[in-house]
């Protein structure tokens, strides 16, 4: 029987789709390894020091990244990237019109294209800046909040048009303590539309990741209400286990450390079929896969890992529904298709001269045409052309959006007192005097603190104007008539975020609130609360929030060098 026309037409634009990604995808790992290599080799370096640059943590990106930029993401889709990626970020947004060659010959020199994405030194397609490890992850929970925050606010404006909070990150970054901190807190506040995409590629700076400490990774989002998607193998190997006795070849990689997986990825073929023959040489149906594939063969079979598999990453990300948060867990190798490949000590390592040269003539690119967006790729070019005018991600309007300013008042009141007060007391006064206003000043404060909103006197302001949360939600204790000075009502209108002890979340949630005219477009008037002594627990995602250029003010009270006197 014939195919229906709809589905051959369907079938046929999968294809050319997949064909498209393929070539951009080597595109993308040709000009973020040259980018590093011509850093290290090619520019006059005055002073003949190591520029550095990270080729294998980039090449463990490349597949993920291509499929999400030119197919998965739309422009409503806000992304942190992974430091170490930031040479496949920016050869993709040269391929897509919106970094120039300038600043890729530059790359990690003064006006050149940075190491790490930042939104303040790099063009406006960085959504949120990262390389302190861990804080840009759960940057895009925060983010996730604020972006509900902002849409559930009964505003004049457009509809806020919801966009996923992505965070691609390395396996090493679990390592982090902030990154659980943002879990606990995002599940407290039910967020939404956020995508984690764990770059499991085994290794770390310095060494490869203890098999038993990943292994709970999957139990602790899913206690935290994530929802868990692993990218293991690819579509040869998942074709390798239909075949005889292929279960007991999956079971062996399943059981594979992975110290000895990265080991024999670096080794090759000959390394893989010396331990397959050992260990499963008298399994009858692996016999064809260990003694008649070719050493490159076999390599390319035991390393079909579906974070390098196209077909099977778009698979996954193209089915996944609802706004549910999502951890994908995606095995890759660090330094795929690069002589590096799976050793140790790769991390800032870089290719030869000598390898790079053999690495150019693998992949057609001729010599000259280096930067070239087209040179050497065996699709037609001008359909490539035709496709990237067309990916979903680049048809929105300017990465950056602008909100009006708020108008505020030329000054307040002081707080009338017929005796001494704290400046603790007189700001708390302030606060709760604003909040008797009805004005857009207003309604555009919102303020958080990590468990310490009563003691630095923001109890008058949560009376007055609400604890934010998604959901409303009754005050137990004044529904059961039991007096107390704090009237908590929680519902979308309110407009603080109570958070856990957590100085980090505190000072992620203010910079998501301080960055909410540029993601969002509506501009908020964030103020953060806290015990002036416990500032140094956060300096580094303080640091980090002021790096983003985000705009809030920070209330360090009691003032002063210890909690008594108060003031």
């Amino acid at each position: 029987m014939n195919k229906p026309v709809s589905q051959t037409i369907a079938e046929n634009d999968q294809a050319r789709e997949l064909e498209m990604l393929r070539a951009l995808e080597r595109k993308v790992l040709w000009l973020s390894s040259w980018m590093i290599h011509n850093a290290n080799h090619l520019r006059p370096n005055r002073d003949g020091l190591k520029v550095g640059g990270h080729q294998a943590s980039s090449a463990s990106l490349t597949t993920l990244m291509t499929a999400l930029y030119f197919n998965i993401l739309r422009p409503a889709d806000r992304v942190a990237v992974k430091p170490h990626a930031s040479p496949v970020f920016h050869a993709i947004q040269y391929l897509l019109g919106r970094q120039s060659r300038e600043k890729l010959i530059n790359f990690r020199a003064l006006g050149g294209a940075q190491s790490y994405p930042s939104r303040t030194k790099d063009m406006d397609e960085v959504d949120f800046s990262t390389g302190s490890v861990g804080l840009g992850v759960a940057m895009t929970s925060f983010a996730a909040l604020v972006q509900d925050y902002v849409a559930l606010k009964d505003w004049d404006h457009d509809t806020i048009q919801t966009g996923r909070m992505v965070a691609l990150m390395g396996d090493a970054e679990l390592d982090e303590g902030n990154v659980f901190e943002a879990m606990l807190e995002g599940w407290k506040h039910d967020v939404r539309n956020a995508w984690w995409i764990v770059d499991y590629n085994r290794q770390s700076l310095d060494s490869v990741i203890t098999d038993r400490l990943f292994g709970r990774v999957d139990d602790i989002f899913r206690t935290t209400g994530w929802r868990v998607v692993t990218l293991k193998y690819g579509t040869m190997l998942q074709a390798a286990f239909e075949t005889a006795d292929g279960e007991a070849l999956r079971q062996w990689i399943d059981d594979c450390p992975n110290s000895l997986y990265s080991a024999l990825t670096y080794k090759g073929g000959p390394g893989w079929r010396e331990h397959l023959r050992k260990d499963l040489g008298d399994v009858p149906g692996l016999r064809p896969i260990i003694e008649d594939y070719d050493d490159r063969d076999l390599h390319e079979l035991m390393t079909n890992l579906a974070g390098h598999d196209m077909a099977s990453v778009l698979d996954c990300f193209q089915n996944i529904e609802g706004d549910e948060p999502t951890c994908f867990i995606a095995y890759t190798v660090k330094g795929k298709e690069l002589p590096l490949a799976g050793h140790k000590d790769n991390h800032a390592g870089l290719m030869s001269p000598e390898q790079m040269a053999e690495f150019q003539t693998r992949m057609g690119v001729p010599a000259g045409e280096e930067w070239n967006p087209m040179a050497g790729l065996d699709v037609d070019t001008r359909d490539l052309r035709v496709f990237l005018d067309q990916v979903p991600f680049a048809q929105g309007p300017a990465r950056r959006r602008h909100a009006a300013k708020i108008t505020v008042p030329d000054s307040l009141a002081p707080p009338k007192s017929d005796k001494p007060i704290s400046t603790q007391e007189a700001f708390g006064r302030i606060l709760f005097d604003i909040a008797g206003r009805d004005d857009d000043f207003a309604r555009r404060i919102v303020t958080t603190s990590p468990d310490v909103t009563v003691s630095t006197n923001l109890g008058g302001w949560v009376n007055r104007r609400g604890i934010f949360d998604r959901h409303r939600r009754e005050d137990i204790f004044r529904a059961e008539k039991v007096v107390s000075a704090q009237r908590w009502a929680m519902h979308p209108d309110g407009q603080h975020i109570e958070l856990g002890i957590a100085e980090n979340n505190l000072f992620l949630t203010l910079a998501a609130l301080g960055l909410s005219s540029s993601l969002f477009g509506e501009r908020l008037l964030p103020i953060g609360t806290l015990y002036d002594p416990f500032v140094s627990r956060g300096l580094d995602a303080l640091n980090y929030a002021c790096y983003q250029d985000a705009r809030f003010m920070l209330i360090g009270t009691p003032s002063g060098i210890t909690l008594a006197p108060e003031g």
